[in-house]
C-alpha cells in the first residue's frame, strides 16, 4: 500500500479518545489541521497538544468543543482567547522536558500532525524549521501523518526522519509562514544597546524572536567570533553571519555550527538555512538541557519578562491570572548561562508596557507566572540601564532595579519598597 493519500484519508484514522500532537511553530502542518477540523462531527473528546503555532487553529473555535480540547505547552497568540476563556488548557513546563513527556507516556502520543520537506533520494525527509519535541513524538506515536511540501527547507542532524516512518504521506504545495522584522523604536533599540555591550568577542548566545532580540542583533555588528547555541532564531542572524561576526570557531561543542531548535522569519531565513551544513536542528531536549548549555564558554542568554518585582523575580508566563505564552526554554537557558565559564544570563524588557505601566514592579499583578526566580536572575537591563542582581542582598536588589525604571516611577518603587517589603533602599 502506498503511504502517498489525501488528507480525507490520512485524518479519517483518527479516533474519538486520541491524544494528537501537533507540528508548531512555523511548521504548523495547515493543510492536515482544516481536514481535521472538516471531520470534526465524527469525533469527540480528541486533545491536541502543541506549542505555539503559526497561522489559523480553527479547532480551539467554540462550535467545536465537543470535537477538540487543546492542551498548550506554550501559548500563541492565535490560543490566547480560548485558554483565557477556558476553552482550552495550559500545562507549565520546561521546553527541555517535553520530549520526556512523551518519551515516557506522560502524554501518551496517539498521532502526530507533522510538516516535512519532500524525500530525498534516500527517503530521507526534513522537519525543516521546527524540530523542537517533533523529533521525539513521531518516533512515540502510533499513527505518523506527514504533511509533505516542497516549500519546506530541508535542515539537517535531527531534523531528518526516514519515510518509513511515516504512515500516511499527504502532498501539499503550502507556503511557510512568514514573519517579518519588527520596526524598532527607540526604547527596544536603547535596550539593545545596553545588551550589546554585555556581550563579549568569543561569546556563544541564545536569543528568542522579537523586538528586543532583533534590536541585540543589530547591536553586535562590531563584535568578532560569536557563536549561537540558542533553541530559536530570526532574519537578524543571517546578516551577522554573512558579515562574519558568527563563526562558532570559539564554541567548545559544535564548533562553526549554529545550534538551534526551531527557526521564523521570512523566506530570506528559510532560503538560508536550507541545506545549509552550519545550522544543526536539534532536538529540544538536548538543546535547551543546561549541562549542554553550560559546556559553551561566555554563554549570554538573553530573554525577556512580562514584569520584574523588586527582588528579581520575572513574572514571565501570565499576566496576572490570564495566561499568556508560557515557561518555554527561558529558565533552561538562563540556568545554562549561569553554569557557563564567563556566562551572561540576562531578561531585558522595556522599563514601562505600552500604556504607561512601570514593568519594574513592587510585587508584580497578583498571579503573575514567576518563571524565573530570584536566585537565578542575574542581569535585568531596561532603556535605562542595566542592574546586576547576583549575590545582591534584597535591599541592594532593589536599589539596582528601581535605579533601570522609569525615570518618573522611582520614587513611586522606593516608598512601595520600604512600605511592602521594608527594605530601606537609597536612589
Amino acid at each position: 500500500m502506498s503511504r502517498y493519500v489525501t488528507a480525507e484519508e490520512a485524518i479519517a484514522s483518527i479516533k474519538s479518545g486520541y491524544r494528537i500532537y501537533l507540528h508548531s511553530v512555523a511548521a504548523a502542518p495547515q493543510t492536515l489541521i482544516s481536514e481535521l477540523v472538516r471531520q470534526a462531527d465524527r469525533l469527540r473528546d480528541v486533545e491536541i497538544v502543541h506549542l505555539h503555532t503559526e497561522g489559523p487553529a480553527p479547532y480551539a473555535e467554540p462550535q467545536y468543543a465537543a470535537s477538540f480540547r487543546v492542551n498548550c505547552l506554550f501559548i500563541g497568540p492565535n490560543m490566547r482567547k480560548a485558554v483565557q476563556e477556558g476553552r482550552a488548557d495550559y500545562t507549565p513546563v520546561f521546553l527541555s522536558e517535553i520530549p520526556h513527556l512523551f518519551r515516557n507516556d506522560i502524554l501518551d502520543i496517539n498521532v502526530a500532525l507533522i510538516h516535512v520537506s519532500p524525500p530525498d533520494q534516500h527517503g530521507f525527509c526534513s522537519l525543516g524549521v521546527t524540530v523542537e519535541a517533533a523529533h521525539e513524538a513521531l518516533y512515540s506515536a502510533e499513527v505518523v501523518i506527514a504533511q509533505v511540501n516542497p516549500n519546506m527547507p530541508r535542515t539537517h542532524g535531527d531534523a531528518l526522519v526516514h519515510m518509513s516512518r511515516l504512515t500516511y504521506m499527504v502532498e501539499v504545495n503550502d507556503p511557510i509562514p512568514e514573519v517579518a522584522p519588527p520596526e524598532l523604536t527607540e526604547i527596544e533599540r536603547g535596550i539593545g544597546r545596553h545588551v550589546a555591550g554585555l556581550v563579549d568577542n568569543g561569546a556563544t548566545i541564545q536569543m528568542g524572536i522579537g523586538a528586543i532580540p532583533d534590536a541585540v542583533l543589530r547591536e553586535l555588528h562590531s563584535h568578532r567570533d560569536l557563536g549561537v547555541h540558542t533553541e530559536m532564531f530570526s532574519d537578524g542572524l543571517v546578516e551577522l553571519v554573512e558579515a562574519g561576526v558568527v563563526t562558532g570557531a570559539l564554541k567548545t561543542i559544535h564548533p562553526y555550527k549554529i545550534v538551534a531548535t526551531f527557526v521564523m522569519g521570512t523566506r530570506k531565513l528559510y532560503n538560508f538555512i536550507h541545506d545549509n551544513p552550519m545550522i544543526a536542528m536539534l532536538d529540544v531536549a538536548y538543546v535547551n538541557n543546561p549541562e549542554v548549555i553550560k559546556r559553551n564558554p561566555k554563554l549570554t542568554a538573553i530573554n525577556s519578562a512580562i514584569e520584574v518585582d523588586l527582588t528579581g523575580q520575572v513574572i514571565a508566563d501570565s499576566i496576572g491570572t490570564r495566561p499568556y505564552s508560557g515557561v518555554g526554554g527561558q529558565v533552561d537557558f538562563i540556568r545554562g548561562a549561569a553554569l557557563s565559564r564567563g556566562g551572561k544570563p540576562i531578561i531585558a524588557l522595556p522599563s514601562r508596557t505600552s500604556k504607561g505601566i512601570s514593568r519594574i514592579a513592587c510585587a508584580g499583578n497578583p498571579g503573575g507566572g514567576v518563571v524565573t526566580t530570584r536566585a537565578h536572575v542575574h542581569y535585568v537591563v531596561t532603556e535605562y540601564g542595566v542592574a546586576y542582581l547576583h549575590a545582591k542582598t534584597l535591599r541592594h536588589r532593589a536599589e539596582a532595579l528601581i535605579n533601570i525604571a522609569h525615570p518618573d516611577d522611582r520614587e513611586q518603587l522606593a516608598k512601595q519598597a520600604r512600605d511592602v517589603w521594608n527594605l530601606q533602599v537609597r536612589i
